[in-house]
């Protein structure tokens, strides 16, 4: 197998956090780098890196949970990738796998998936525990209206005057699917 390129795989989950810390000090010929929920496959960043890598090459990522958030993702991106001869190497857990795998090298990434899979449901479900407490105790009102009451009636007048919602979602900085659940809000 020919020596390839190091191509570096980074991922967060929202623009808030920060990727610095991972694959730091590692010297990679190309990053690719997204902040997005990896609960979907469907991630640009992801797709553009698996178009670029070629057999030969080394897809570096710092940990299994940064590449998928479920064992059936991490596995059908392993095994994509390492079908058409691109070893993949998980810095955090130190696995690297090249489909010339032995049989204790897929048990670990399949535990080890498997592990973050449960570590995930886990973190979500006390989140969960944790909110209805809190709405319990009256602490949690949920999240704040993105728009003033003024702002929200503007917005009902104005698109009942027949203005596009487009352009009315952009004007006032809110999603679509936001701007009408203030519509709805009125019917």
């Amino acid at each position: 197998m020919a020596q390839g390129q190091v191509v570096g795989y980074k991922r967060v989950s929202s623009e808030g956090q920060n990727t610095a810390r991972q694959l730091d000090g590692l010297t990679l010929d190309r990053i690719f780098e997204e902040k997005i929920s990896g609960k979907d496959a469907n991630r640009p960043e992801l797709k553009a890196m698996l178009a670029y890598v070629r057999e030969g090459d080394m897809v570096v990522v710092h940990s299994m949970d940064r590449l998928a958030r479920n064992l059936s993702d991490l596995l059908s991106l392993v095994n994509d990738l390492t079908s058409r001869g691109v070893r993949i190497r998980f810095e955090k857990e130190n696995l690297t796998f090249n489909g010339q795998d032995d049989p204790m090298s897929r048990l670990m990434l399949s535990m080890m998936g498997a592990f973050s899979e449960f570590e995930r449901s886990i973190i979500r479900m006390r989140q969960y525990e944790g909110v209805q407490l809190a709405k319990k105790r009256g602490a949690y009102k949920g999240r704040k209206p993105s728009l003033s009451s003024t702002q929200a009636e503007q917005l009902r007048l104005r698109a009942q005057a027949g203005e596009k919602k487009a352009v009315l979602a952009r004007e006032f900085g809110i999603s679509r699917e936001t701007l009408y659940a203030y519509l709805r809000a009125t019917a």
